[in-house]
């Protein structure tokens, strides 16, 4: 079977069970997740290699964008406290706080791999959370939250894990430089989202009364937007991000009714698709990852997942009820820029904490993990570092991913017992 085959039968696939999730009313990335896992044991089958590059570009750009387009600007404004230091301190805690466990608890793991497997699994997924998420009645500030966390963060990741393999190769790590790298990728693709806006704003404006035309420039512009940043050096994520906050606010002045419904039936078949197969995508490699193991470690690098697991849990759930507090405290202080609107209550707060899933993120970037070092030898732990990511991903998608609704029922029963 060729692999274009492949993709096809992975669709069709995809779209049967699909169906099946929403009639047995589970999220439908548990079962994609599982059926690829499924679908990787058959022998006969060729091997699909997901292509890290292919990831970023394909996949990250049109459900990003998308992301950012429909969530709500005011509500992201008002929680921007909250976004930003679950996208940048909580990253920074999290690849601080697994390097430390791998260090001390995984054999072979020297400081750099350990902040390279820390820097891989820091982020949260844009996609897993707006799945798992989706139709479970949050708020919709519970909503942009996470998914304005999950856009913003993987710039921090990704700065993270550059200068964590950097030091495995050999390169010094040097403090300051990291803090201007990380300003210049985030300040960079905030301008280049803002440039690439302004262009599509533009042109819509001017040709704003062919539909075809105008809904073909806005599904082509997030690839040209990361493209572009990327060829720059700067945050092609963070750039995709500003493009779609700056067209949704631009839409809502322009765009006539009829362009709006279009471009939505598009764009939902689109990110549905995308949506869907990188989840097969996603089980697909566990097996073969399996053979590329020791036998006798399989089951400790398991039990080392789990563990890394159970601390981002509870790193996450320390820092956002941290900021839970210290919004409460910031209000009291009467500082201008809280309102009692930005506040979280303990219910919101236990949500986020538990929505915090891995997904395409940590998955690219694992197998973007070079091959060899600068001399020649080859990466050491490489297919260890990646097992564990992919378990660790695995993990939070299932196990989050299978409690987040009963968790999100429990704690609406609860609250409304207490109102009746």
């Amino acid at each position: 079977m060729e692999n274009y085959s492949v993709v096809l039968f992975i669709l069709a696939l995809m779209l049967i069970l699909s169906a099946i999730a929403d009639k047995i009313r589970l999220p439908y990335p548990i079962i994609l997740i599982s059926a690829g896992i499924a679908i990787g044991f058959i022998p006969a089958l060729p091997k699909v290699e997901i292509n890290p590059e292919i990831i970023f570009l394909i996949f990250l750009p049109p459900l990003l964008y998308d992301a950012a387009f429909n969530i709500s600007a005011r509500q992201f404004k008002t929680n921007m406290s909250t976004i930003t230091a679950l996208a940048i301190s909580l990253v920074f805690f999290t690849v601080l706080g697994i390097a430390v466990f791998a260090h001390y608890c995984i054999p072979g793991m020297s400081w750099p791999l350990s902040f390279v497997l820390g820097a891989i699994l820091s982020a949260t997924d844009a996609v897993a959370a707006m799945s798992i998420t989706k139709g479970l009645g949050l708020s919709h500030k519970t909503n942009t939250i996470l998914e304005g966390e999950s856009l913003i963060n993987d710039a921090s990741a990704l700065v993270a894990y550059r200068f964590a393999v950097a030091a495995v190769t050999g390169t010094a790590f040097v403090f300051w430089q990291a803090s201007f790298e990380f300003a210049l990728l985030l300040g960079g693709g905030v301008l280049i989202g803002m440039v690439m806006g302004k262009i599509l704003a533009y042109i819509i404006e001017k040709i704003k009364d062919d539909a075809i035309v105008v809904i073909s420039f806005m599904l082509i512009m997030p690839f040209v937007t990361y493209l572009t940043a990327e060829e720059l050096h700067v945050s092609g994520v963070i750039a995709v991000v500003t493009l779609g906050l700056g067209i949704s606010r631009f839409s809502t002045k322009v765009f006539p009714e009829r362009i709006k419904s279009q471009s939505k039936s598009i764009w939902d078949i689109i990110i549905f698709l995308l949506n869907g197969l990188i989840f097969i995508l996603i089980g697909l490699q566990f097996p073969y990852l399996l053979g590329s193991i020791d036998k006798t470690m399989i089951l400790p690098y398991i039990g080392y997942s789990f563990l890394i697991t159970i601390a981002i849990l509870i790193i996450r759930m320390m820092r956002v009820f941290m900021q839970q507090a210290g919004l409460q405290n910031a209000l009291k202080k009467g500082r201008r820029r809280i309102t009692k609107h930005a506040l979280l209550d303990a219910k919101t707060s236990l949500i986020i904490s538990w929505s915090g899933m891995r997904g395409i993120v940590s998955l690219a970037i694992a197998i973007g993990l070079p091959h060899k070092l600068g001399d020649g030898s080859p990466f050491p732990l490489r297919n260890e570092v990646i097992f564990i990511s992919v378990v660790v991903v695995l993990i939070t998608l299932i196990g989050q991913g299978l409690t987040l609704p009963w968790l999100v029922k429990k704690l609406t029963k609860d609250e409304s017992t207490e109102i009746s």
